[in-house]
């Protein structure tokens, strides 16, 4: 039985995500905004919810993010960019991971393997983007990716056997994507959540840093 931190837990993937971690016997700690106050663009919410939840964790989950906020859509074109939309995905997609990411050496264990892992998105990858559009989401998403990456290394020295990681869960029938489906292939939530539970219970110290799709793939940055 794995000890298990789900940050985001009321949300689509967050929601799965604990459903499929209990289903198979898991410990599961969630935290949300509806269901806990939990914030994670406020750092004293962040310090006061995760100094409360015990630990360590074999895996910690931030599930939390939002492709529309307050009623801002994405950008077709640099030319409807919004300042204050903008700094709005950073502070959700960029700045709350890695206020979670500046409390996980706390949540981890030093004696064995975990994980901690950011949902990110394959649109935040700078080698992958070849349509353009989306400025302010992509770009938050890439800034988290180099949280992640920054703070695998900080981890490393004091967690060796920790891995680290940015995960791309694929397009997943939500609330958060229903708008954006289209044509593009999707899968329901409790299905993306165990493809990517497959992925982190396959993951080592080795993988850290990296950022992987839902099927284990490398994600180029």
């Amino acid at each position: 039985m794995k000890q298990i931190l789900i940050l985001g837990a009321s949300g689509g993937i967050g929601a799965a995500m604990v459903a499929a971690c209990r289903a198979r016997g898991d410990q599961v700690t969630g935290l949300s905004r509806s269901g806990d106050g939990f914030d994670i663009t406020d750092e004293a919410s962040v310090a006061q919810h995760l100094a409360a939840t015990g630990g360590p964790f074999d895996l910690v989950l931030v599930a939390t993010g939002a492709l529309e906020i307050a009623g801002a859509v994405p950008e077709k074109t640099i030319k409807g960019l919004s300042a204050s939309a903008m700094l709005d995905q950073f502070a959700l997609n960029t700045v709350g991971p890695a206020l979670a990411l500046s409390h996980a050496a706390r949540l981890l264990p030093k004696d064995r393997a975990a994980v901690f892992a950011v949902l990110s998105a394959r649109v935040g990858s700078i080698g992958d983007n070849a349509i353009g559009g989306w400025i302010s989401y992509r770009s938050a998403k890439a800034g988290v990716n180099q949280v992640v990456r920054t703070a695998a290394i900080e981890l490393a020295r004091s967690h060796p056997q920790t891995a680290c990681v940015a995960l791309h869960p694929g397009t997943v029938q939500t609330p958060f994507t229903e708008k954006y489906l289209g044509r593009h292939p999707s899968v329901p939530a409790a299905e993306a959540a165990d493809n990517l539970l497959q992925v982190m219970d396959g993951l080592t110290a080795r993988d850290t840093g990296q950022f992987f799709d839902w099927a284990g793939k490398q994600v180029p940055w």
